[in-house]
Formats: C-alpha cells, sequence, structure tokens
C-alpha cells in the first residue's frame, strides 16, 4: 500500500507506514518503506532513521545514496560528501554509483561549490550516448548545474539533451527548455473559457431587454396593420365602398 501511494499520496502513504511499524518493526522491508514514506513527506531525521535501521538488518548497501541525500536534507552537505567517498560506494551497481554522484554534486551546490558540482557530474555516464534509466536525471542536473554557474549556452545544450532522454517526463527539462527559448504556454482550458466569454451573446439579446417592439414600431412595419385596429379598419373601408 505504501508503494502504491507514495507518488499519489505521500501523506496517506507516511500514515500506511506508520501503522506498519506499530504492526512490524522487525521487518526490513516495512523499515525500508517507512523510510521512503518519509523521505517523500521530506522528514529526512526519520527516513534517516529507518533507512539505517533497514540496511543493519539486511546488510545491503543500496540505501546509501537516500541516506546521504537525508543528511543533505538536514542542513548537512558535509556529511553527505564524507559517504559519497566511502567503500560502501563501490558496492552499489551503476544505478546506485550514479545516484550518489547527483547526491554528492547536489552537496556541492548546497556548500555553493559550483564548479566543483559541475566536475561532479562529468562521468562516462553523462558523456555516453546509450539512454539508462538515469540519464535523463543526470543530463538535467549537468543542465541545471550549468545555468546556476552562467553557462547559459552549455546548459541549453544539455536540457535539449536531457529531454531527448526523458521518454517518461520524469524531469521539467521540456519546460526549462522553452523558457530559456522564450517560448510561453497558454493554458488550452484558460483559452477556451476566454473564447466561450467572447463568443457569448450582449445582455440585450439574450434577455429582451432592448427596446420593445412597440417602442421601435417593429409590429406595425411589419404587418402593416395596428393588431388592436385592425378589424375597425376593415368596416370603414367596407363603409365607404356601399
Amino acid at each position: 500500500m505504501v508503494a502504491r501511494l507514495i507518488d499519489e499520496d505521500p501523506e496517506g502513504a507516511y500514515g500506511y507506514s506508520r501503522v506498519a511499524l506499530r504492526l512490524a518493526s522487525r521487518v526490513a522491508a516495512v523499515r525500508e518503506a517507512a523510510g521512503f514514506a518519509a523521505y517523500a513527506n521530506q522528514k529526512y531525521s526519520e527516513a534517516l532513521a529507518e533507512f539505517r535501521a533497514a540496511r543493519r538488518m539486511t546488510g545491503t548497501t543500496e540505501l546509501w545514496p537516500l541516506m546521504a541525500d537525508c543528511e543533505r536534507g538536514l542542513g548537512r552537505p558535509e556529511k553527505a560528501l564524507d559517504m559519497a567517498g566511502a567503500p560502501e560506494v563501490q558496492k552499489l551497481d551503476k544505478a546506485g554509483q550514479v545516484e550518489m554522484r547527483l547526491v554528492a554534486a547536489g552537496a556541492r551546490r548546497d556548500m555553493g561549490q559550483l564548479d566543483a558540482a559541475i566536475v561532479t557530474l562529468q562521468s562516462s555516464e553523462l558523456a555516453s550516448q546509450a539512454v539508462q534509466p538515469w540519464t535523463a536525471r543526470l543530463r538535467y542536473a549537468y543542465a541545471d548545474a550549468l545555468l546556476a554557474a552562467d553557462r547559459a549556452d552549455e546548459a541549453r545544450e544539455w536540457f535539449a539533451k536531457a529531454v531527448e532522454a526523458d521518454r517518461d517526463g520524469s524531469t521539467d527539462a521540456s519546460d526549462r527548455l522553452a523558457e530559456m527559448d522564450g517560448v510561453e504556454f497558454t493554458d488550452a482550458l484558460d483559452a477556451r473559457e476566454e473564447s466561450d466569454t467572447r463568443d457569448e451573446p450582449d445582455a440585450d439579446v439574450e434577455t429582451g431587454s432592448g427596446p420593445s417592439a412597440d417602442e421601435t414600431g417593429a409590429e406595425d412595419v411589419h404587418t402593416g396593420l395596428d393588431p388592436d385596429n385592425g378589424d375597425a379598419d376593415k368596416d370603414e373601408t367596407d363603409a365607404d365602398k356601399g
């Protein structure tokens, strides 16, 4: 349940995780899920505690980058950098190592070290033309770091590369690229509502509150007769003929 809710309803996922903890706090999967739920709600202290507990139970290192990012969230980028250089990183798979690189670059930016952040992201994974699950995020982070360092031309190039790799819309690279190009998007719903408003008839036409037929003489013009005196006029004409 926590895994299903975590993207759509982080607060709901967090609530379920607390219930699960009360029922099965000695189950590693429960502690890990609770960590993810807390992390999604930016409760970094709780998340770090749960990730540590899960790691003690399983001995796995796959949560190491998330633990380092929790240190960032707690305002301790130096600790995150220490973790990025720890032996545990060598035990991570390729995806985990890329994630650790992203966290380390973020820590450098937290410390105001933009050039160091850019260098941290430069890697064989970034240079590769192959698209992997992490490619879009890595290219996006690199573009964002370049832009923060006032290297706009290079940033635009890498935002475009991020768009090419972002097949599932995991980043807003396309929006960032459009913003740099000065493209403005109009909400289709707002545009349609505005068009409907322009097409609405004037109040006088809609409600009939304009001049009445009697005021304009439209009735007489249309029939050529006074509707109330039509019979009387006919009688007078017949009398004249007689």
